[in-house]
């Protein structure tokens, strides 16, 4: 399929979201004509312009006029108007699963998946790489700091973030995979819990070498369970194949010792939290498996400093320092507040914007522990992401399942952004920290409040 990408017009339909607008630039680096459209302008829009896609702002059926490949984003219905032109003049409808299956099948990838910490781990093997002197593919969801955009044709294997949602990896046979974690996340297209695991299991067995999986995470766990192949486990037991130990975390990274049969290496991270250490811990044994020395994946996860919307310092406010981090899942959330909890952080304040009316409703209950360790939690109104609400779900369904479960936890709800300044400036006296949590548009009230941010 790649023989077919190459020199072909592909046309993507949602092309400035976070992993199609990677896909383009790929592609553009493959040598494709590539040209795409998105419902608004953007910034991301722009960079696209400049590396050479043609980008339409709106929908219409001229946009994907001389076509021979339409794909869209997963957030796009399939009978969108470009689509449907497109397959009617005599264009190849492809979904994001069957472009990602067709790199696959001639190209070898380096797969990182799991429902939480794919962008990270992603990026870390990707700064593990360039630090051995290699360039290879990339396609994540944000752009690699200190190295690049989220989406690069390189010279050797395709680093992959290997994203579960909407069944993107259904089709997808990597050659290699670090198994970072399973947790109840897109249940509106696999129903339960027991078929997201089943997915994952399927991809396990589709791989094609080594799959080093995180031994410490229960999910990961049951799905390593139900294959009927041999795994490599990472954990801080003495059970795994690969031991952790030695850990210390404080406000600037953490350190740490990682044992195997074949290594010892001693890892310093220049990001904080357990979970960050969990993220490097599945990349540098999955990196020494794929034969990368054990100093060139101590050098490339010291140059690792983050990526963006991930635990990402915004600035000060009234003394008070200022995060925004990508957390949207109740396992990421309590992670994040561990985290924060270890870098020295005792009063901790959290902002939380609900993403999706579909997860809100089936997690509602998980939403409601997770921000145990927490100072004080006001929730917002729910992100949609284009989702149809017709039983009004907004997020006093958290807050209320918050003072459920954690009484003595300050929590409020506040539908309107623009509201949010006037809370938060009656609590900053209490706080030492303020995290904005979700994966929304959650982190745009920074700088409104009142007295402004700090660098």
């Amino acid at each position: 399929m790649i023989e077919t990408l190459v020199g072909s017009r592909v046309h993507i339909v949602g092309v400035g979201g976070a992993g199609m607008s990677g896909l383009a630039r790929l592609l553009v680096g493959m040598g494709a004509t590539v040209s795409g459209s998105d419902a608004a302008d953007s910034p991301i829009l722009d960079e696209l312009r400049r590396v050479g896609v043609m980008v339409e702002v709106g929908h219409a059926a001229e946009h994907a006029a001389g076509a021979q490949i339409v794909t869209w984003s997963p957030a796009v219905a399939s009978d969108n108007v470009e689509v449907l032109d497109a397959v009617a003049h005599g264009a190849r409808a492809m979904t994001r699963a069957q472009v990602l299956a067709s790199l696959g099948a001639t190209t070898r990838v380096i797969g990182l998946t799991g429902t939480h910490g794919k962008t990270t781990a992603t990026s870390m093997m990707v700064h593990v790489m360039h630090a051995a002197g290699r360039d290879p593919s990339r396609l994540l969801g944000a752009d690699v700091v200190g190295i690049g955009a989220n989406g690069h044709w390189g010279d050797q294997d395709l680093i992959l973030e290997v994203d579960e949602s909407y069944g993107s990896f259904a089709l997808l046979s990597p050659f290699a995979l670090g198994l970072l974690n399973v947790e109840a996340d897109h249940l509106d297209h696999y129903g339960n819990l027991e078929s997201l695991e089943s997915a994952f299991s399927t991809l396990v067995e589709r791989t094609l070498g080594p799959v080093v999986v995180w031994g410490d995470d229960p999910g990961a766990q049951r799905v390593t369970r139900s294959t009927r192949r041999s795994v490599i486990s990472v954990g801080t037991t003495s059970d795994g194949d690969w031991c952790v130990s030695q850990v210390q975390l404080n406000r600037r990274g953490s350190n740490f010792r990682l044992e195997g049969p074949s290594a010892s290496v001693e890892l310093a991270l220049s990001v904080v939290g357990a979970h960050n250490v969990a993220n490097a811990s599945v990349v540098a044994v999955l990196a020494m498996e794929l034969g990368i020395s054990g100093a060139d994946v101590a050098s490339g996860l010291s140059a690792f400093v983050g990526a963006p919307r991930r635990f990402e310092f915004l600035g000060t406010w009234r003394g008070v320092e200022v995060y925004e981090d990508y957390a949207h899942l109740p396992g990421e959330i309590s992670a994040t507040l561990r985290a924060t909890r270890a870098a020295g952080y005792e009063r901790i304040g959290v902002v939380f914007q609900p993403h999706r009316v579909t997860r809100t409703l089936s997690l509602a209950e998980d939403f409601g522990s997770c921000f145990d360790g927490a100072t004080m939690v006001v929730v917002t109104d729910v992100y949609s992401a284009g989702e149809s609400n017709p039983e009004g779900i907004t997020g006093e369904l958290v807050a209320r399942s918050i003072r459920r479960h954690l009484p003595g936890l300050t929590t409020a709800y506040c539908a309107e952004l623009d509201r949010l300044p006037d809370v938060l400036e009656e609590l900053h006296d209490t706080l030492d920290v303020l995290l904005l949590l979700g994966a929304g548009d959650v982190a745009k009230v920074a700088p409104s409040l009142h007295g402004g941010l700090e660098s």
